[in-house]
């Protein structure tokens, strides 16, 4: 496994414990659409949360989150809705969280941004 994806996959195993320490149910992992894939989907009560983990060794190229420009959110927006298609699922409540980490230093460091962007015009 190429060390880029190594750490996208530690990313995506941090943020599925800590959304779940802080009360979410992890619903699945790594699905895949015909516009993407979605990192994680969770349900926070009755919403269902598209979570996009952003992980980086450190901050020499910036916060993580910074990546998740208006192309990313477009592309996230057609997932979550394909998804939601697929499940039959249009009517609930849903919204897209980013979860930035930087894993330099002893603890790795964890932003959550909930609620971080609203559904992108196609």
């Amino acid at each position: 496994m190429s060390d880029r994806r190594s750490v996208g996959r530690l990313g995506e195993d941090l943020a599925a414990e800590y959304l779940t320490r802080k009360g979410l149910k992890l619903i699945d992992r790594n699905v895949r659409t015909p516009f993407g894939e979605i990192d994680l989907i969770c349900r926070d009560r009755r919403t269902l949360v598209f979570v996009e983990v952003k992980a980086r060794r450190s901050m020499a190229f910036g916060r993580p989150d910074e990546a998740v420009g208006s192309d990313k959110q477009r592309r996230l927006s057609r997932s979550a809705l394909a998804y939601l298609a697929s499940k039959a699922w249009e009517d609930r409540p849903a919204r897209f969280d980013v979860l930035s980490i930087i894993l330099d230093g002893p603890e790795p460091e964890i932003v959550h941004l909930a609620d971080a962007f609203d559904l992108a015009a196609k």
